[in-house]
């Protein structure tokens, strides 16, 4: 009566095929012990002792042949064998656990419309930026069109684009805090094209920004306390002086689009 296991045994066992088992006798990775007198293979204890030592080196990404080489070489222990395959796991484990949270890192700047990591946003939108304001932002507008149009932009933006916008947005402000100093009316034609500019800025990076949008971005300026403290940190009387010229800008824009369909009557 034979002994030890039938290669079908031994496929089953470990999760490999016989063509496999085949494979790795005929290249002398694995050689049976043992044989029945009809020359079937029998595997003992040690022939699947060594495979499972196969099976861990494949699964680490080491080639048949360089694990021949390992696992010949008389001087390694099993148990020093072990605690290879041990480090070795344990390494491929942290390098997964970076991928995963790679991973999650994209998914979240899909999720939140931008490319840029904690440290970026820090660095592009300076150290007081919070990220909480763009989970709020979302709860209050997440349902209009306008967010959706800015998330679908910005997507797609890196930290080359944001550090551009920020850049225009730096300089325009630098123009309103110019034209406050200045003394000008926030309804002279100056600052009212000031306001054009930064309806355009809107429009050209975020979002249609039509001028109901733009009013209503004006009265938060003043209504949010956070808004108001941006512009104030500029110049005292920014927040205020951006809002009169909003509106001045939207009443001129409304009433030239009046105009001229009153002006086409008449003329008719």
């Amino acid at each position: 009566m034979s002994t030890g296991y039938s290669v079908g045994q031994v496929a089953g066992v470990a999760g490999v095929t016989v063509r496999t088992l085949h494979h790795y006798d005929e290249i002398g990775l694995l050689s049976p012990r043992g044989r029945t007198a009809s020359g079937y293979r029998r595997y003992e204890d040690a022939d699947l002792d060594r495979l499972q030592q196969v099976l861990f080196y494949r699964e680490l990404g080491f080639p048949l042949e360089e694990i021949a080489a390992i696992l010949d070489d008389g001087s390694v222990s099993p148990a020093e064998h072990l605690r290879r395959q041990h480090g070795l796991l344990t390494a491929r484990i942290g390098h997964l656990q970076d991928l995963a949270a790679a991973v999650e890192r994209a998914m979240e700047a899909q999720r939140m419309g931008h490319r840029l990591t904690p440290e970026e946003k820090f660095e592009v939108f300076g150290a007081d930026y919070q990220e909480s304001w763009e989970e709020e932002a979302e709860q209050k507008w997440g349902g209009t069109d306008a967010w959706k149009e800015s998330r679908r932009r910005t997507t797609r933006y890196g930290k080359a684009d944001w550090q551009r916008i920020k850049a225009e947005m730096d300089a325009l402000n630098e123009r309103l805090v110019q034209a406050l100093a200045a003394g000008l009316a926030p309804d002279s034609g100056e600052a009212m094209d000031l306001a054009e500019v930064h309806r355009g800025h809107i429009t050209d990076n975020f979002y249609d920004c039509g001028y109901a949008i733009h009013r209503g971005l004006a009265a938060m300026y003043l209504a949010d306390p956070r808004f108001t403290a941006t512009y104030e940190q500029l110049a005292p009387g920014l927040a205020r002086w951006l809002h009169d010229a909003i509106i001045a800008n939207a009443d001129r824009a409304e009433g030239a689009a009046g105009g001229g369909e009153g002006g086409g009557g008449e003329g008719g």
